[in-house]
């Protein structure tokens, strides 16, 4: 039996759970080869299934690779592509799994050989908890896995990426990456920023103490995604600022409107900014839950 061959760079929370979906949905007609920086991380994948080998040889890791994964955070891809590049054969495959897809497909456009394709991925999934022994096998089942058109790849490589990413459960679409950075900004990339603002705020308190301990669900809830890896959403900061940042300007003017209002004791202006977002909230639910 010919097994495809596969390879996991970063063995993170989504590499892990990647490599856990992918040898739940096809067993022994994978084989997956992964790589980390760090030799824990490998060994622990391997123990846990989410890979079926490892190498601290890169040429080993992806020379006979169809597919490599890139799951490490956004800055650190263009350096391991540089570092793989001379041992990849022609015909392979390059996907990732990063949140933002315009500045990763223009930099590797630059960097990639005829022979060698990029499409870009993002599952739109994710848990706090970081590193290989978060990983979850059912991580994407029911979540947007977003692959990115395109037009100067093969349909036939499209087809394969998002083959193998309707395996892992996901719901697969194609976006164009502009697009999709867009949207990524307004439902992950600004609600990260904001969790981790409502958090530092506390510091500017000398009551912080007794606030946290005033905390209850509705804080807990809103500022869980602020335990996310700051590396990674550093790197996502600095790879998507105009989006993110015009998002941000549009809830920093939200938010003055609701503090005039306050300030001039505005109670129906306050009532219809929140009733409206009720009612949107109530239609949209549906939709984010099925």
């Amino acid at each position: 039996m010919r097994q495809q061959r596969i390879t996991i760079i970063g063995l993170g929370l989504i590499g892990g759970s990647l490599g856990l979906a992918l040898k739940a949905a096809f067993k022994d007609e994978i084989l997956i080869t992964g790589f980390d920086k760090e030799e824990t991380s490998m060994r622990q994948a391997v123990a846990c299934g989410a890979i079926d080998k490892f190498s601290l040889d890169l040429a080993q890791v992806v020379s006979t690779a169809e597919v490599v994964y890139l799951c490490t955070p956004v800055l650190q891809i263009e350096p391991m592509v540089k570092q793989i590049l001379p041992f990849l054969k022609q015909g392979t495959i390059i996907t990732d799994v990063g949140s933002t897809k315009r500045y990763i497909g223009e930099m590797l456009e630059k960097l990639l050989p005829e022979g060698i394709t990029y499409i870009g991925g993002h599952p739109m999934t994710g848990r706090e908890q970081s590193g290989i022994l978060a990983a979850d096998k059912a991580l994407f089942r029911n979540k947007w896995y977003i692959v990115i058109l395109n037009k100067k790849v093969s349909e036939q490589a499209i087809d394969e990426v998002c083959r193998l990413a309707k395996a892992t459960g996901a719901m697969v679409t194609v976006m164009d990456a502009v697009i999709h950075d867009r949207c990524a900004a307004v439902i992950s990339h600004v609600p990260h920023v904001t969790a981790a603002a409502m958090v530092n705020l506390l510091e500017l308190y000398p009551e912080k103490e007794e606030s946290l301990k005033l905390a209850a669900g509705g804080f807990r809830d809103t500022t869980r995604i602020a335990s996310s890896n700051a590396d990674m959403w550093a790197d996502i900061c600095m790879t998507n600022p105009e989006a993110i940042a015009d998002s941000l300007r549009n809830l920093q003017g939200l938010l003055s409107e609701m503090i005039e209002a306050m300030e001039h004791g505005d109670r129906q202006f306050i009532h219809d900014f929140f009733a409206a977002a009720k009612n949107k909230r109530d239609r949209l639910l549906p939709a984010v839950t099925n």
